[in-house]
């Protein structure tokens, strides 16, 4: 585990990438053969230890790499996704001839296509390598967005939109695998909530191309047709550079020098977590299964994702229902992106700065809940259309909420089988809340839209309390583990080195002990090298 301990000047050396790991070659480790890859790296090369400044120069390298990446693979995702919702206000409904219920299927279909291939997706992010199964899956998805240009009936789109979703259930799962891969958990959470953020980017960005493309009017094509194969061109060759540029792990990162690849890897052994090892283990899936913990993140990403799943597909309705034009409409949806941006990380830093997402999760549903109190109460009026857009705004602020329960689920999960499946099951429950969500909403409610707003607001609330709730249970699995510990033979208090900033371990002298004391525990004797799931490692320490 990487630690302060004295060690000779070129350690500390970025350049010299032989000789600290040939000094510490000397102990040869045995090791599992279902241990993570990472272990199998560490025993192959050395362990290896570094300063604060050289981490700091390998995450800088780590961000400026994957950061952007991940951050493309999901804007381009949202993009594609939210089309449906930018050509709803420019005749799509008429030019294809759907009814309001068909309009809300194509909604759904995508999410119904994530939902049954996600336990698919969690397989394939175990057994394969990362940035290729990502990069493939952008450019498919990209292709199917750019064909729905030629469909112009009901069931050829149903067709498309399912293609479409089948390809995106790699996506977030696979950008959740992406952060807890490359970063300490420490990191996690400002880095989720910023690929999370590209949807208000995609807001923003979605916003402006639809107004400009939906301002071309030809004799044979229709506007939707041209907005589809916009964006699904771009999302092909953007699909492209990240097969390109995209290492599948930090131990096959060609871009990092042979000691960066140690540091990027040894600095994750805190996290407790793994990193990859392509081995699909029915034990742990077993365990996801029966863990109260994940069960309760996939009631709490149900509820947001059901009002979530109504607001995006009648959003831009329910903006032009309070009096404004279709073009208003768009023009007044775009704030929405900036306010997610905003909010998502925003919160994000909060949470990483108190260290409770619960509470934050809470504080956060109190911002659309009162919205939605507004947009039931408020009248529908030329005078009142201020309220209700700031009312619409406020809701908007629900999209924090998501990116916080991603990053809470995936710091508390460990062993890879069980991270990814896990992970398949929150964004199962995203899918599921996204699929029953616009069937709150019909345009027969319109423009007041009582039942889906009513709907909503009972969710809002169940969200808040579930936020209160789920740190009780967290710390409840602290204490059995610390009695484990201490059954072991093990110190019962220890460290989370995972959640404290590496500067800081080296101003405390108290951490430093600590962290010393853990760092001779050998490959062979670290439960999250091991691959272990977090509950059957005594050293996995639960984040509130």
């Amino acid at each position: 585990m990487a630690d302060d301990r004295p060690k000779q000047p070129a350690v500390a050396d970025a350049t010299d990438a032989i000789t600290p790991v040939q000094e510490s070659t000397e102990r040869v480790h045995a090791v599992n053969s279902r241990a993570d890859k990472a272990a199998q790296f560490i025993a192959e090369h050395g362990e290896v230890t570094f300063t604060y400044e050289e981490e700091r120069r390998v995450l800088r390298r780590i961000d400026l790499r994957i950061l952007p990446l991940i951050l493309g693979a999901y804007f381009f995702q949202q993009l594609d996704k939210s089309s449906l919702s930018y050509v709803s206000i420019f005749g799509i409904m008429e030019d294809a001839n759907l009814k309001s219920t068909e309009y809300s299927l194509l909604g759904s279909i995508l999410y119904i296509a994530q939902l049954i291939f996600q336990p698919l997706a969690a397989f394939l992010l175990v057994k394969l390598p990362t940035g290729k199964v990502i990069g493939t899956a952008v450019i498919c998805w990209g292709a199917c967005a750019a064909i729905m240009a030629a469909c112009t009936n009901f069931g050829s789109l149903l067709a498309l939109r399912f293609l479409l979703g089948t390809f995106e259930a790699m996506i977030a799962p696979s950008c959740l695998a992406v952060t807890q891969m490359w970063w300490r958990r420490s990191e996690q959470t400002l880095r989720a909530s910023y690929w999370n953020a590209m949807n208000g980017v995609t807001f923003i960005v979605g916003s402006l191309v639809t107004y400009g493309l939906g301002h071309v009017v030809s004799d044979k094509i229709y506007r939707y047709q041209t907005i589809f194969l916009f964006c699904g061109v771009l999302t092909v060759l953007f699909g492209i550079v990240f097969i390109i540029f995209m290492p599948d792990s930090p131990m096959e990162a060609k871009y990092l020098t042979e000691r960066e690849q140690l540091v990027a890897v040894e600095r994750l052994r805190a996290n407790q977590m793994g990193v990859a090892s392509r081995q699909w283990k029915w034990d742990h899936v077993k365990e996801t299964f029966t863990d109260f913990k994940t069960l309760l993140w996939f009631i709490l990403i149900v509820a947001i994702s059901i009002a979530s799943g109504g607001i995006s597909t009648f959003g831009n309705l329910i903006l032009k229902d309070f009096g404004f034009t279709n073009f208003n409409a768009i023009l007044f949806s775009m704030p929405t992106g900036a306010i997610q941006i905003v909010v998502i990380i925003g919160s994000a830093w909060v949470a990483t700065r108190i260290g409770r997402k619960g509470l934050v999760i809470t504080g956060l549903a109190c911002l659309p809940t009162l919205g939605t109190v507004l947009m039931l109460t408020v009248p529908r009026n030329e005078n009142n259309k201020g309220v209700l857009l700031l009312a619409y705004y406020l809701v908007q602020c629900l999209g924090a909420i998501t990116p916080m329960v991603y990053a809470w689920s995936a710091q508390n999960t460990g062993g890879d089988t069980k991270k990814k499946t896990s992970s398949a099951m929150m964004f199962m429950g995203m899918c599921t809340g996204n699929i029953i969500g616009p069937f709150l909403y019909n345009t027969r409610d319109a423009p007041l839209y009582r039942p889906g707003l009513i709907g909503n607001l009972v969710l809002f609330v169940t969200v808040g309390v579930l936020g209160l709730l789920i740190p009780m249970y967290l710390m409840y699995l602290n204490r059995w583990h610390a009695k484990k510990r201490e059954e072991l033979g093990k110190q019962a208090n220890v460290v989370d080195e995972s959640m404290v900033r590496r500067k800081d371990m080296q101003e405390s002298k108290a951490v430093e002990l600590e962290q010393n004391e853990q760092a001779t525990r050998n490959i062979e004797e670290d439960n999250g090298l091991n691959d272990l799931p977090d509950l059957r490692n005594e050293d996995f320490i639960y984040v509130y």
